[in-house]
């Protein structure tokens, strides 16, 4: 049985999307990448409606049983943040329209995942998605290389039943878990 996996990585002017299909013995295949880009001159809302209308035409066809989006938790720009955030919201309306889970994965997370090491630069994780997948070139820009390496995250650590196994989040991740739960029950009460 196989599964696609739509990997995202979210941003304002450049939001990289590619889809994969996973196989048995966690063999990975390319169905599609691209990097869906706005111009930092136009309004808001009509970047962050083209950006959510090209992902939902992508979902429509490309029918992915996952989505996997990189979560960003801590970074100095603040501006990059919330364009990085507003189209992580996007994402998440749309996985649950069509309802398809989701899954969030750092960014240190995916790149141990594709290189064997959380520090990997750009070049390492580019150059590993491509011999990944059997590309002759690191697909660009970096973000396209950035989602499929998200979605082979993913499906590499779906394959193994490791994504929701609280036993093998990071200390980050287990940071991260921590603070939405308290972020919950403040919301309950």
């Amino acid at each position: 049985m196989t599964t696609r996996v739509l990997g995202v990585d979210p941003g304002l002017t450049r939001c990289g999307v590619g889809v994969i299909e996973v196989g048995a013995a966690r063999k990975v295949s390319l169905v599609s990448v691209d990097t869906i880009k706005t111009s930092a001159d136009s309004e808001l809302v009509d970047r962050i409606g083209f950006i959510g209308e090209q992902i939902e035409t992508l979902i429509k066809s490309a029918k992915p049983n996952a989505i996997a989006i990189e979560r960003v938790f801590s970074q100095q720009n603040l501006r990059s943040v919330m364009g990085v955030a507003q189209i992580s919201g996007v994402v998440l309306m749309l996985a649950h329209k069509y309802r398809i889970p989701v899954y969030l994965h750092t960014p240190s997370e995916v790149k141990a995942a594709v290189t064997g090491s959380g520090r990997a630069n750009k070049e390492q994780v580019g150059t590993m998605v491509a011999k990944i997948l059997g590309l002759k070139e690191i697909p660009k820009p970096a973000d396209a290389a950035d989602s499929l390496a998200i979605a082979i995250c993913h499906a590499w650590r779906s394959a193994a039943g490791t994504v929701i196994n609280a036993k093998t989040l990071t200390p980050a991740q287990k940071a991260w878990q921590k603070a939405e739960q308290a972020a919950t029950a403040s919301k309950r009460r």
